[in-house]
């Protein structure tokens, strides 16, 4: 009965050792956007006592102070818990090798984790699985120390951005402020200095957001900054230059447009955010008629020249909801501070992503072609491309 209950304890140390350097890899070592269920089990359950702790009807900037520390704490409590699973699993496993009690395996197994070396067991087995203990504790703390510089060398990248946009769209930024700003000052042919570097920043999000899911909630330096709102801004500007300012064919535009919903697209999918991969072009959107009216009479106010109203707002919508759900989504889940057209609505109809697993990641939306770029009238063609 002994033997057997030893043999049972190994097996099922090993598996936890298993299932936990399994988890470290998919978030630590793997370079694509594959959620591990125990790091999305630890950070559900602190945010949920983060959102106790800030107060449903305490003010924004309540909540921002308390809410700054979630991403950070949840980064080191996933590795706490790693370290105790580790630890817990080498346990069982020396107190199959003959330990006297589950205390003593726990303290053996802690020694050799953290490499102390003041308990140790003589015989062969023992020592093999301390050595092992030993080179995976040291492998951890190193992946830690190699993680935490990639992983906040993309937080500043990202931040670099945002904060630079204040000067160009306001705070918070708006799309429509930014075409105003632009007017203002003579530049309103020079906005492509804002989609290119903008189109890379969304290549760069989403492989960063994905690869290192924690920076989502990693929140600016300023309270009043986002990555999210900043998304938002960036890609109204570039809807309302693609749909309603008179200008030559805006294409960087548009390709700034295609790499924004996609990033903020795949981010969700990582969530399990659920949202139309294809959705029509007259499909609602959040943005009511009477808003884009208000944002169109802004334009006309300071000279922007631009095109028919009817046909603008049917061009608006069109881009607009390809990244619309998503967006909203993306503002609820990490708690952005209000902007225009973005976080200030939040419906009960936001979709949530599951509280555990994953959803499906919807394969038809591997390569979206590009005749599925929405606003008829602004679609992509590659012979203008080439031409260009």
């Amino acid at each position: 009965m002994h033997t057997a209950l030893a043999i049972v304890a190994f097996v099922l140390g090993f598996l936890l050792v298993a299932a936990t350097l399994f988890s470290l890899i998919r978030t630590l070592l793997l370079p694509r956007g594959i959620p591990a269920r125990l790091a999305r089990l630890v950070f559900l359950g602190l945010r949920i006592f983060f959102r106790i702790r800030a107060g449903r009807r305490a003010t924004y900037e309540k909540q921002d102070a308390v809410l700054a520390f979630y991403g950070p704490v949840a980064l080191l409590t996933l590795l706490a818990v790693w370290l105790i699973l580790v630890q817990m699993g080498f346990a069982a496993m020396f107190w199959a090798l003959g330990a006297q009690s589950f205390r003593e395996a726990l303290i053996i197994s802690g020694s050799s984790l953290f490499t102390l070396g003041f308990a140790l067991k003589s015989d062969s087995p023992s020592l093999v699985l301390t050595f092992i203990e030993a080179g995976l504790g040291l492998m951890i703390l190193a992946l830690l120390i190699t993680y935490l510089p990639s992983l906040y060398a993309a937080f500043s990248r990202r931040e670099a951005a945002v904060s630079k946009l204040e000067v160009r769209a306001g705070s918070p930024p708006s799309g429509v402020e930014m075409i105003v700003r632009a007017r203002t000052l003579g530049r309103l042919d020079r906005l492509i200095d804002i989609w290119e570097p903008w189109e890379d920043w969304f290549v760069d999000v989403e492989e960063t957001h994905t690869s290192f899911p924690a920076l989502n909630f990693f929140r600016s330096p300023q309270p009043d900054h986002s990555w999210v709102t900043a998304s938002g801004a960036v890609l109204d500007g570039a809807a309302l230059a693609a749909s309603s300012v008179d200008q030559r064919r805006p294409l960087e535009a548009e390709l700034c447009i295609r790499a924004g919903y996609i990033a903020l697209r795949r981010i969700s999918d990582f969530f399990g955010i659920p949202y139309d991969p294809d959705p029509s072009p007259s499909d609602p959107i959040s943005i009511s008629r009477l808003e884009f009216d208000d944002a169109y009479e802004r334009l006309s106010e300071v000279d922007v020249p631009l095109k028919e109203r009817e046909q603008a707002w049917k061009d608006f919508a069109g881009w607009r909801v390809n990244y619309d759900t998503v967006l909203l989504a993306l503002s609820t889940l990490t708690n952005a501070p209000e902007a225009p057209w973005s976080s200030d609505r939040r419906p009960d109809s936001v979709p949530r992503p599951p509280l555990l697993l994953r959803r499906t990641r919807r394969r038809r939306e591997k390569e979206i072609d590009w005749s599925k770029m929405h606003a008829p009238e602004s679609r992509i063609d590659a012979r203008e491309l080439d031409g260009d």
